[in-house]
Protein backbone atom coordinates (compact mmCIF):
# COMPACT_ATOMS: atom_id res chain seq x y z
CA UNK A 1 0.00 0.00 0.00
CA UNK A 2 2.93 2.34 0.67
CA UNK A 3 3.88 2.10 -3.03
CA UNK A 4 0.54 3.77 -3.84
CA UNK A 5 0.35 6.25 -0.96
CA UNK A 6 3.59 8.05 -1.85
CA UNK A 7 2.60 8.81 -5.50
CA UNK A 8 -0.91 9.77 -4.34
CA UNK A 9 0.52 12.12 -1.70
CA UNK A 10 2.89 13.75 -4.21
CA UNK A 11 0.08 14.21 -6.76
CA UNK A 12 -2.17 15.81 -4.12
CA UNK A 13 0.59 18.18 -2.98
CA UNK A 14 1.22 19.31 -6.56
CA UNK A 15 -2.51 19.71 -7.24
CA UNK A 16 -3.24 21.81 -4.15
CA UNK A 17 -0.09 23.86 -4.69
CA UNK A 18 -1.24 24.77 -8.19
CA UNK A 19 -4.82 25.48 -7.08
CA UNK A 20 -3.62 27.51 -4.10
CA UNK A 21 -1.39 29.55 -6.40
CA UNK A 22 -4.41 30.68 -8.39
CA UNK A 23 -3.73 28.57 -11.47
CA UNK A 24 -6.89 27.80 -13.47
CA UNK A 25 -8.51 24.54 -12.42
CA UNK A 26 -8.37 23.13 -15.96
CA UNK A 27 -4.67 23.94 -16.32
CA UNK A 28 -3.96 22.50 -12.86
CA UNK A 29 -5.66 19.22 -13.74
CA UNK A 30 -3.77 18.91 -17.04
CA UNK A 31 -0.45 19.72 -15.37
CA UNK A 32 -0.94 17.24 -12.53
CA UNK A 33 -2.00 14.50 -14.97
CA UNK A 34 1.04 15.15 -17.16
CA UNK A 35 3.39 15.02 -14.15
CA UNK A 36 1.79 11.78 -12.95
CA UNK A 37 2.19 10.20 -16.39
CA UNK A 38 5.82 11.30 -16.75
CA UNK A 39 6.97 10.41 -13.24
CA UNK A 40 4.94 7.32 -12.31
CA UNK A 41 4.29 5.56 -15.65
CA UNK A 42 6.20 4.60 -18.77
CA UNK A 43 3.43 5.56 -21.22
CA UNK A 44 3.71 8.37 -23.77
CA UNK A 45 2.10 11.48 -22.31
CA UNK A 46 1.57 13.62 -25.43
CA UNK A 47 -0.47 11.25 -27.63
CA UNK A 48 -2.52 10.09 -24.65
CA UNK A 49 -3.28 13.67 -23.62
CA UNK A 50 -4.37 14.59 -27.15
CA UNK A 51 -6.64 11.58 -27.61
CA UNK A 52 -8.18 11.91 -24.13
CA UNK A 53 -8.94 15.63 -24.47
CA UNK A 54 -10.47 15.08 -27.91
CA UNK A 55 -12.56 12.19 -26.62
CA UNK A 56 -13.78 14.24 -23.63
CA UNK A 57 -14.66 17.22 -25.85
CA UNK A 58 -16.27 15.32 -28.74
CA UNK A 59 -19.38 14.15 -26.85
CA UNK A 60 -22.94 14.76 -28.04
CA UNK A 61 -24.20 14.75 -24.43
CA UNK A 62 -21.93 17.72 -23.73
CA UNK A 63 -23.90 19.82 -26.25
CA UNK A 64 -26.66 20.23 -23.65
CA UNK A 65 -24.29 22.13 -21.36
CA UNK A 66 -23.91 25.45 -23.27
CA UNK A 67 -27.60 25.38 -24.26
CA UNK A 68 -28.85 25.11 -20.68
CA UNK A 69 -26.34 27.74 -19.56
CA UNK A 70 -27.56 30.06 -22.33
CA UNK A 71 -31.19 29.43 -21.38
CA UNK A 72 -30.49 30.40 -17.78
CA UNK A 73 -28.57 33.48 -18.90
CA UNK A 74 -31.44 34.62 -21.14
CA UNK A 75 -33.90 34.40 -18.24
CA UNK A 76 -31.42 35.97 -15.82
CA UNK A 77 -31.52 39.14 -17.96
CA UNK A 78 -35.32 39.18 -18.09
CA UNK A 79 -37.90 40.39 -15.55
CA UNK A 80 -38.76 36.82 -14.63
CA UNK A 81 -38.05 37.37 -10.93
CA UNK A 82 -40.46 40.33 -10.82
CA UNK A 83 -43.20 38.29 -12.50
CA UNK A 84 -42.64 35.35 -10.15
CA UNK A 85 -42.86 37.62 -7.09
CA UNK A 86 -46.12 39.10 -8.32
CA UNK A 87 -47.49 35.67 -9.17
CA UNK A 88 -46.55 34.03 -5.86
CA UNK A 89 -47.33 36.95 -3.54
CA UNK A 90 -51.12 36.39 -3.25
CA UNK A 91 -50.66 32.66 -2.57
CA UNK A 92 -47.90 32.90 0.04
CA UNK A 93 -49.24 35.72 2.22
CA UNK A 94 -51.50 33.53 4.40
CA UNK A 95 -49.02 30.70 5.01
CA UNK A 96 -47.07 30.48 8.30
CA UNK A 97 -43.93 32.41 7.41
CA UNK A 98 -45.85 34.48 4.85
CA UNK A 99 -43.75 35.98 2.07
CA UNK A 100 -40.51 34.29 3.23
CA UNK A 101 -41.79 31.31 1.27
CA UNK A 102 -41.43 33.34 -1.92
CA UNK A 103 -37.66 32.94 -1.68
CA UNK A 104 -38.05 29.16 -1.45
CA UNK A 105 -40.72 28.66 -4.12
CA UNK A 106 -39.18 31.31 -6.39
CA UNK A 107 -35.75 29.65 -6.18
CA UNK A 108 -37.32 26.24 -6.82
CA UNK A 109 -39.08 27.54 -9.93
CA UNK A 110 -36.08 29.42 -11.29
CA UNK A 111 -33.80 26.45 -10.55
CA UNK A 112 -35.97 24.44 -12.93
CA UNK A 113 -35.11 26.80 -15.79
CA UNK A 114 -31.56 27.94 -15.02
CA UNK A 115 -29.43 25.02 -13.81
CA UNK A 116 -27.20 27.41 -11.87
CA UNK A 117 -27.12 28.04 -8.14
CA UNK A 118 -25.47 31.45 -8.40
CA UNK A 119 -27.87 32.62 -11.13
CA UNK A 120 -30.82 31.48 -8.99
CA UNK A 121 -29.56 33.44 -5.97
CA UNK A 122 -28.90 36.58 -8.03
CA UNK A 123 -32.16 36.51 -9.98
CA UNK A 124 -34.50 35.92 -7.04
CA UNK A 125 -32.45 37.96 -4.58
CA UNK A 126 -32.39 41.15 -6.63
CA UNK A 127 -36.16 41.57 -6.15
CA UNK A 128 -36.89 39.65 -2.91
CA UNK A 129 -34.24 41.15 -0.60
CA UNK A 130 -35.28 44.82 -0.94
CA UNK A 131 -38.99 43.94 -1.15
CA UNK A 132 -39.02 41.73 1.97
CA UNK A 133 -36.89 44.22 3.91
CA UNK A 134 -39.34 46.97 3.02
CA UNK A 135 -42.20 44.86 4.39
CA UNK A 136 -40.42 44.36 7.72
CA UNK A 137 -39.27 40.73 7.52
CA UNK A 138 -36.31 39.54 9.61
CA UNK A 139 -33.12 40.11 7.61
CA UNK A 140 -31.49 36.92 8.91
CA UNK A 141 -34.35 34.82 7.57
CA UNK A 142 -34.45 36.72 4.27
CA UNK A 143 -30.77 35.97 3.65
CA UNK A 144 -30.96 32.43 5.05
CA UNK A 145 -33.95 31.34 2.96
CA UNK A 146 -32.37 32.82 -0.16
CA UNK A 147 -28.94 31.24 0.44
CA UNK A 148 -30.35 27.82 1.25
CA UNK A 149 -33.01 27.72 -1.45
CA UNK A 150 -30.66 28.93 -4.19
CA UNK A 151 -28.72 25.69 -3.80
CA UNK A 152 -31.69 24.01 -5.51
CA UNK A 153 -30.18 25.31 -8.76
CA UNK A 154 -27.65 22.47 -8.52
CA UNK A 155 -30.25 19.74 -8.03
CA UNK A 156 -33.54 20.51 -9.76
CA UNK A 157 -33.16 19.77 -13.49
CA UNK A 158 -31.78 21.05 -15.75
CA UNK A 159 -28.71 21.02 -13.50
CA UNK A 160 -25.31 21.97 -14.91
CA UNK A 161 -23.48 19.91 -12.30
CA UNK A 162 -25.59 16.82 -13.08
CA UNK A 163 -24.55 17.15 -16.74
CA UNK A 164 -20.92 17.33 -15.62
CA UNK A 165 -21.35 14.26 -13.39
CA UNK A 166 -23.14 12.35 -16.14
CA UNK A 167 -20.40 13.09 -18.67
CA UNK A 168 -17.61 12.27 -16.19
CA UNK A 169 -19.17 8.96 -15.09
CA UNK A 170 -20.92 7.97 -18.34
CA UNK A 171 -24.33 7.97 -16.63
CA UNK A 172 -27.57 8.81 -18.45
CA UNK A 173 -28.10 12.56 -18.13
CA UNK A 174 -31.83 12.14 -18.72
CA UNK A 175 -32.10 9.68 -15.82
CA UNK A 176 -29.98 11.95 -13.60
CA UNK A 177 -32.26 14.89 -14.39
CA UNK A 178 -35.37 12.92 -13.51
CA UNK A 179 -33.70 11.53 -10.37
CA UNK A 180 -33.17 15.08 -9.10
CA UNK A 181 -36.89 15.95 -9.16
CA UNK A 182 -37.94 13.98 -6.06
CA UNK A 183 -35.11 15.18 -3.78
CA UNK A 184 -35.61 18.73 -5.11
CA UNK A 185 -39.28 18.75 -4.13
CA UNK A 186 -38.39 17.16 -0.78
CA UNK A 187 -35.91 19.96 -0.04
CA UNK A 188 -38.46 22.64 -0.94
CA UNK A 189 -40.92 21.06 1.54
CA UNK A 190 -38.24 20.79 4.24
CA UNK A 191 -37.21 24.44 3.80
CA UNK A 192 -40.84 25.61 3.93
CA UNK A 193 -41.52 23.48 7.02
CA UNK A 194 -38.55 25.07 8.80
CA UNK A 195 -39.75 28.58 7.91
CA UNK A 196 -43.25 27.76 9.17
CA UNK A 197 -41.91 26.40 12.49
CA UNK A 198 -39.56 29.37 12.89
CA UNK A 199 -42.42 31.82 12.31
CA UNK A 200 -44.50 30.13 15.04
CA UNK A 201 -41.60 30.37 17.50
CA UNK A 202 -40.61 33.92 16.55
CA UNK A 203 -43.88 35.78 16.07
CA UNK A 204 -42.25 38.98 17.35
CA UNK A 205 -39.89 38.94 14.34
CA UNK A 206 -42.69 38.63 11.79
CA UNK A 207 -44.40 41.74 10.35
CA UNK A 208 -47.72 42.41 12.05
CA UNK A 209 -49.57 43.64 8.98
CA UNK A 210 -51.29 40.91 6.99
CA UNK A 211 -52.43 41.32 3.42
CA UNK A 212 -55.59 39.56 2.27
CA UNK A 213 -56.34 38.56 -1.29
CA UNK A 214 -59.54 37.29 -2.82
CA UNK A 215 -59.56 34.03 -4.75
CA UNK A 216 -60.16 36.06 -7.89
CA UNK A 217 -56.94 38.01 -7.28
CA UNK A 218 -55.03 34.81 -6.60
CA UNK A 219 -56.12 33.08 -9.78
CA UNK A 220 -55.53 36.28 -11.73
CA UNK A 221 -51.92 36.33 -10.48
CA UNK A 222 -51.27 32.91 -12.00
CA UNK A 223 -50.86 34.55 -15.42
CA UNK A 224 -47.51 35.87 -14.19
CA UNK A 225 -46.36 32.30 -13.56
CA UNK A 226 -47.82 30.82 -16.74
CA UNK A 227 -44.86 31.37 -19.11
CA UNK A 228 -42.24 29.93 -16.75
CA UNK A 229 -44.48 26.95 -15.88
CA UNK A 230 -44.86 26.19 -19.58
CA UNK A 231 -41.10 26.47 -19.99
CA UNK A 232 -40.49 23.99 -17.15
CA UNK A 233 -43.10 21.61 -18.57
CA UNK A 234 -41.54 21.84 -22.02
CA UNK A 235 -38.03 21.05 -20.77
CA UNK A 236 -38.56 18.49 -17.99
CA UNK A 237 -41.77 16.97 -19.38
CA UNK A 238 -40.23 16.24 -22.78
CA UNK A 239 -37.32 14.41 -21.10
CA UNK A 240 -39.48 12.39 -18.70
CA UNK A 241 -41.92 11.31 -21.39
CA UNK A 242 -39.10 10.23 -23.69
CA UNK A 243 -40.03 12.76 -26.37
CA UNK A 244 -36.65 14.50 -26.28
CA UNK A 245 -33.11 13.85 -25.13
CA UNK A 246 -31.53 16.37 -22.70
CA UNK A 247 -29.79 18.05 -25.66
CA UNK A 248 -33.04 18.32 -27.62
CA UNK A 249 -34.83 19.62 -24.51
CA UNK A 250 -32.09 22.22 -24.00
CA UNK A 251 -32.62 23.51 -27.54
CA UNK A 252 -36.38 23.68 -26.87
CA UNK A 253 -35.66 25.56 -23.65
CA UNK A 254 -33.49 28.13 -25.41
CA UNK A 255 -36.14 28.68 -28.10
CA UNK A 256 -38.93 29.08 -25.53
CA UNK A 257 -36.76 31.40 -23.41
CA UNK A 258 -36.09 33.65 -26.41
CA UNK A 259 -39.82 33.68 -27.21
CA UNK A 260 -40.65 34.48 -23.58
CA UNK A 261 -38.20 37.37 -23.31
CA UNK A 262 -39.31 38.68 -26.71
CA UNK A 263 -42.94 38.72 -25.53
CA UNK A 264 -42.02 40.58 -22.34
CA UNK A 265 -39.87 43.10 -24.21
CA UNK A 266 -36.63 42.07 -22.45
CA UNK A 267 -34.95 40.67 -25.58
CA UNK A 268 -32.78 43.31 -27.19
CA UNK A 269 -29.75 43.11 -29.45
CA UNK A 270 -27.49 44.00 -26.51
CA UNK A 271 -28.99 41.45 -24.09
CA UNK A 272 -28.90 38.76 -26.80
CA UNK A 273 -25.20 39.32 -27.48
CA UNK A 274 -24.35 39.62 -23.78
CA UNK A 275 -26.19 36.37 -23.08
CA UNK A 276 -24.33 34.48 -25.81
CA UNK A 277 -20.94 35.80 -24.69
CA UNK A 278 -21.63 35.02 -21.02
CA UNK A 279 -22.84 31.50 -21.83
CA UNK A 280 -19.81 30.95 -24.08
CA UNK A 281 -17.36 31.99 -21.35
CA UNK A 282 -19.01 29.76 -18.76
CA UNK A 283 -19.30 26.80 -21.13
CA UNK A 284 -15.66 27.05 -22.20
CA UNK A 285 -14.56 27.19 -18.57
CA UNK A 286 -16.54 24.04 -17.68
CA UNK A 287 -15.48 22.21 -20.85
CA UNK A 288 -11.82 23.03 -20.09
CA UNK A 289 -12.22 21.63 -16.57
CA UNK A 290 -13.88 18.49 -17.94
CA UNK A 291 -11.06 17.98 -20.46
CA UNK A 292 -8.46 18.32 -17.71
CA UNK A 293 -10.43 15.99 -15.45
CA UNK A 294 -10.71 13.39 -18.23
CA UNK A 295 -6.94 13.37 -18.70
CA UNK A 296 -6.39 13.19 -14.93
CA UNK A 297 -8.83 10.25 -14.77
CA UNK A 298 -6.85 8.47 -17.52
CA UNK A 299 -3.54 9.25 -15.81
CA UNK A 300 -4.85 7.93 -12.50
CA UNK A 301 -5.89 4.74 -14.28
CA UNK A 302 -2.34 4.26 -15.62
CA UNK A 303 -0.80 4.86 -12.17
CA UNK A 304 -3.19 2.32 -10.60
CA UNK A 305 -3.94 4.62 -7.66
CA UNK A 306 -7.79 4.57 -7.82
CA UNK A 307 -8.03 0.80 -8.16
CA UNK A 308 -5.55 0.22 -5.33
CA UNK A 309 -7.27 2.78 -3.12
CA UNK A 310 -10.65 1.21 -3.79
CA UNK A 311 -9.23 -2.22 -3.02
CA UNK A 312 -7.68 -0.91 0.19
CA UNK A 313 -10.94 0.64 1.34
CA UNK A 314 -12.74 -2.57 0.40
CA UNK A 315 -10.35 -4.50 2.67
CA UNK A 316 -11.20 -2.16 5.56
CA UNK A 317 -14.66 -3.72 5.63
CA UNK A 318 -16.56 -0.41 5.75
CA UNK A 319 -20.30 -0.72 5.39
CA UNK A 320 -22.13 1.39 2.81
CA UNK A 321 -23.30 3.78 5.54
CA UNK A 322 -19.80 4.16 6.98
CA UNK A 323 -18.38 4.84 3.52
CA UNK A 324 -21.09 7.41 2.75
CA UNK A 325 -20.51 9.09 6.12
CA UNK A 326 -16.79 9.39 5.43
CA UNK A 327 -17.41 10.68 1.90
CA UNK A 328 -19.92 13.26 3.21
CA UNK A 329 -17.29 14.73 5.53
CA UNK A 330 -14.70 14.60 2.74
CA UNK A 331 -16.92 16.44 0.25
CA UNK A 332 -17.94 19.08 2.81
CA UNK A 333 -14.26 19.84 3.51
CA UNK A 334 -13.42 19.88 -0.21
CA UNK A 335 -16.38 22.15 -0.87
CA UNK A 336 -15.06 24.72 1.59
CA UNK A 337 -12.18 25.43 -0.79
CA UNK A 338 -13.37 24.46 -4.30
CA UNK A 339 -16.47 25.12 -6.40
CA UNK A 340 -18.97 22.31 -6.92
CA UNK A 341 -17.99 21.40 -10.49
CA UNK A 342 -14.31 21.18 -9.54
CA UNK A 343 -15.17 18.94 -6.57
CA UNK A 344 -17.06 16.53 -8.82
CA UNK A 345 -14.47 16.30 -11.59
CA UNK A 346 -11.50 16.15 -9.22
CA UNK A 347 -12.85 13.25 -7.18
CA UNK A 348 -14.73 11.14 -9.73
CA UNK A 349 -11.70 9.12 -10.82
CA UNK A 350 -10.92 8.02 -7.28
CA UNK A 351 -14.42 7.83 -5.76
CA UNK A 352 -16.28 5.94 -8.50
CA UNK A 353 -14.33 2.66 -8.11
CA UNK A 354 -14.96 2.84 -4.36
CA UNK A 355 -18.72 3.19 -4.61
CA UNK A 356 -18.96 0.51 -7.30
CA UNK A 357 -16.96 -1.85 -5.09
CA UNK A 358 -19.31 -1.05 -2.19
CA UNK A 359 -22.34 -1.82 -4.38
CA UNK A 360 -23.70 1.75 -4.40
CA UNK A 361 -25.81 2.78 -7.41
CA UNK A 362 -23.85 5.43 -9.39
CA UNK A 363 -27.15 7.12 -10.37
CA UNK A 364 -28.17 7.47 -6.72
CA UNK A 365 -24.64 8.58 -5.83
CA UNK A 366 -24.87 11.40 -8.38
CA UNK A 367 -27.79 12.93 -6.46
CA UNK A 368 -26.03 12.26 -3.16
CA UNK A 369 -22.89 14.10 -4.27
CA UNK A 370 -24.90 17.04 -5.64
CA UNK A 371 -26.76 17.52 -2.33
CA UNK A 372 -23.46 17.39 -0.44
CA UNK A 373 -21.91 19.84 -2.89
CA UNK A 374 -24.96 22.09 -2.33
CA UNK A 375 -23.74 22.48 1.24
CA UNK A 376 -20.45 23.88 -0.04
CA UNK A 377 -22.35 26.71 -1.74
CA UNK A 378 -23.26 28.12 1.69
CA UNK A 379 -20.07 27.39 3.67
CA UNK A 380 -17.20 29.90 3.90
CA UNK A 381 -14.58 30.66 2.72
CA UNK A 382 -15.54 29.59 -0.83
CA UNK A 383 -19.33 29.61 -0.90
CA UNK A 384 -20.49 31.12 -4.19
CA UNK A 385 -24.05 31.69 -2.97
CA UNK A 386 -22.65 33.58 0.00
CA UNK A 387 -20.64 35.84 -2.32
CA UNK A 388 -23.69 36.56 -4.49
CA UNK A 389 -25.94 37.35 -1.52
CA UNK A 390 -23.20 39.43 0.11
CA UNK A 391 -23.06 41.62 -3.00
CA UNK A 392 -26.86 41.93 -3.08
CA UNK A 393 -27.32 42.69 0.62
CA UNK A 394 -24.09 44.50 1.51
CA UNK A 395 -23.74 42.35 4.63
CA UNK A 396 -20.55 40.62 5.84
CA UNK A 397 -20.09 37.12 4.40
CA UNK A 398 -19.94 35.60 7.90
CA UNK A 399 -23.33 37.17 8.69
CA UNK A 400 -24.77 35.58 5.55
CA UNK A 401 -23.12 32.24 6.40
CA UNK A 402 -24.61 32.30 9.91
CA UNK A 403 -28.06 33.01 8.46
CA UNK A 404 -27.66 30.04 6.10
CA UNK A 405 -26.56 27.61 8.85
CA UNK A 406 -30.05 26.13 9.53
CA UNK A 407 -30.42 25.34 5.83
CA UNK A 408 -26.99 23.68 5.84
CA UNK A 409 -28.29 21.40 8.61
CA UNK A 410 -31.47 20.72 6.59
CA UNK A 411 -29.30 19.62 3.66
CA UNK A 412 -27.55 17.17 5.99
CA UNK A 413 -31.00 15.88 6.94
CA UNK A 414 -31.82 15.47 3.24
CA UNK A 415 -28.68 13.35 2.76
CA UNK A 416 -29.87 11.15 5.63
CA UNK A 417 -33.35 10.90 4.09
CA UNK A 418 -32.19 9.73 0.65
CA UNK A 419 -29.74 7.31 2.30
CA UNK A 420 -32.49 5.76 4.41
CA UNK A 421 -35.03 5.87 1.57
CA UNK A 422 -33.16 5.61 -1.77
CA UNK A 423 -36.51 5.33 -3.58
CA UNK A 424 -36.79 9.13 -3.22
CA UNK A 425 -34.08 9.27 -5.89
CA UNK A 426 -34.62 6.11 -7.90
CA UNK A 427 -38.42 5.79 -8.23
CA UNK A 428 -38.93 8.37 -10.98
CA UNK A 429 -36.01 7.36 -13.24
CA UNK A 430 -36.99 3.70 -12.89
CA UNK A 431 -40.48 4.54 -14.16
CA UNK A 432 -39.64 6.96 -16.97
CA UNK A 433 -39.97 6.12 -20.67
Amino acid sequence: MSDILLPAFIILIVLFTLLGSGVWVGVSLLAVAAIAMEVFTTSQTGPLMASTIWGASNLWSLAALPLFIWMGDILFRSRLSDDMFEGLHPWMGNLPGKLLHINIIGCGIFAAVSGSSAATAATIGKISIPELKRRGYDEKMILGTLAGSATLGLLIPPSIILIVYGVATEQSIARLFVAGVGPGIMLVVMFMAYVAIWSFLNKDKMPETAESFSWKQRFHSIKNLGPVVLLIAGVIGSIYMGIASPTDAAAVGVFLSLCLTKMTGDLTKESFIDGILSATRTSCMIAFILAGAAFLTTAMGFTGIPASLASWIGQMGLSQYQLLGALTLFFIVMGCFLDGISVVVLTTAVILPMIETAGIDPLWFGIFIVIVVEMSQITPPVGFNLFVIQSLSGRNILVVAKAALPFFLILIGAVGAITAFPEIVTWLPNNMN
